[in-house]
């Protein structure tokens, strides 16, 4: 009898697992993911160090082969990307590859720069949320660092831009966004380390990301 309730209680245990598995591998997969900022690019909003949770649901995403990047279908989401969205995508040069940046825009938008300010639709944008941190104005002859365009966002597309404008790798230089690449919108920050003071950052812990 003893041996039968080791084995039942083993038995339970394992399939425990197996179901809490599954249906982390689903919330994973079609609902909402975590994922870590490598890089300075969206400073100051993000921080090297920050984790963030993405929202699937509204934009849809692709759905891949667990752990590969095979791609079996789209979910469908219930709105398009909308200027000011922090989204994560598959970097279009290389899939294998998440970025994050922020929607400048979506399509049948004129995007220009002239000087690092950046116009839409002929308006030019306000951005709170931008980072300069070099004053050198490079000409559109030498990059498409601050002056660009002008370009159209074609169908299907957006064209995304990292909030420390001076340091990131964008759509100013590889182009646009298909909407089947993107994984999903930025909402809240669950977790922050700051490895330079091998410390948390406590008051970035719940910040929602905007």
């Amino acid at each position: 009898m003893r041996t039968r309730k080791t084995k039942s209680s083993i038995r339970e245990t394992i399939e425990a697992v197996i179901v809490a598995f599954l249906i982390a591998l689903v919330i994973r997969t079609f609902i909402i993911q975590a994922f870590k900022i490598p890089s300075g690019s969206m400073l100051s909003t993000l921080q090297i160090g920050d984790h963030i949770l993405v929202n699937k649901i509204p934009l849809g995403t692709p759905v891949d082969i667990p752990f590969t990047n095979i791609n079996l279908f789209r979910m469908p989401g219930f709105r398009d990307p909308v200027h000011g969205d922090i989204i994560v995508f598959k970097y279009p040069e290389d899939p294998t590859r998440d970025f994050i940046k922020r929607v400048i825009g979506v399509e049948g938008d004129v995007i220009e720069e002239h000087d690092k300010v950046v116009t839409v639709n002929g308006k030019k944008l306000i951005e709170p949320y931008v980072q300069h941190v070099d004053e050198t104005i490079r000409p559109s002859e030498l990059d498409q660092r601050d002056n660009f365009g002008p370009v159209k966002v074609p169908k299907g597309s957006v064209f995304v831009m990292g909030d420390n404008r001076d340091q990131s790798y964008d759509s100013r230089f590889w182009g646009f966004v298909p909407r089947s690449q993107i994984k999903g919108n930025a909402v809240v920050i669950y977790w922050s380390w700051d490895s330079s003071r091998t410390l948390p950052r406590l008051n970035r812990i719940g910040r929602l990301v905007r």
